[in-house]
């Protein structure tokens, strides 16, 4: 329906919105490309994207294989802080939230936002994390520091290779998320040239009217680089997932 209707003008799709149209009418794409300023606010998602995907799998892989291997009570009790703090609403701190990247000075730009976006993406990274490298045999450990290895050498050449599939994992479901997230941009960006795509999106919303043949262009056409690595990557879904949850 999104994609039949994105060729229609407004008044066709009003007529019948479930009707093939009777001429496509690409200056739709035309339009929402350049009214969306899809260039700056597409470049600003991939910042956002990749800033908080990267702070992510890196904070997270090295607390779940820190956590893993570490057994004592203090272990015990960071990680489950970690787990409980899943259970917390957003719409809770969403406000202390605000205040402190404002103080922190990550308010307003998207490098900012990512930073925001991996600490809150790291729960969930960390307790997949922690559950697949129980799964991964000691012996490595204790093979590499026979050799000399240190535990970030140990990590980084033995470990994290083996991380791969809950790592796709990891990546594809935080790529989701970021790049749609719509609430985190709307409170910590202020500029229009700062705007993600889901941002710029929603302008054509009016108090009055709705441009829907726009509106839906643009969705369409934000949309294809998700669902091309999304529908690449996605087999690495199941796979770390139920992995992740056998072994731990």
């Amino acid at each position: 329906m999104a994609i039949l209707n994105s060729f229609k003008t407004q008044g066709e799709m009003y007529a019948s919105v479930l009707g093939l149209p009777t001429k496509f009418h690409f200056e739709n794409y035309v339009q929402a490309f350049q009214k969306a300023n899809m260039l700056e606010s597409g470049w600003n998602t991939v910042v956002v994207t990749v800033t908080g995907i990267c702070g992510i799998v890196l904070c997270s892989s090295l607390a779940g294989y820190k956590l893993s291997r570490t057994r004592g009570v203090l272990s015990n009790v960071i990680f489950m802080l970690f787990v409980s703090s899943m259970l917390i609403p957003f719409q809770t701190i969403m406000v202390t939230l605000t205040k402190m990247a404002k103080n922190l000075g990550l308010q307003g730009t998207p490098f900012g936002l990512g930073i925001v976006c991996a600490g809150l993406g790291v729960s969930m990274a960390v307790f997949l994390y922690h559950g697949f490298v129980k799964g991964i045999p000691r012996e490595l450990d204790e093979s590499a520091k026979m050799d000399g290895c240190g535990e970030f050498k140990t990590f980084f050449s033995i470990i994290l290779p083996l991380l791969l599939p809950i790592t796709f994992t990891i990546v594809i479901l935080n790529l989701l998320w970021l790049w749609n997230d719509f609430l985190l941009p709307v409170l910590l960006l202020t500029d229009f040239h700062k705007y993600t795509l889901v941002l710029t999106i929603n302008m054509f919303f009016g108090k009055y009217s709705r441009e829907w043949s726009l509106i839906l262009a643009s969705l369409i056409l934000s949309s294809i680089p998700i669902v091309i690595i999304f529908a690449i990557f996605q087999r690495w879904i199941i796979q770390g997932i139920t992995e992740g949850a056998v072994k731990g």
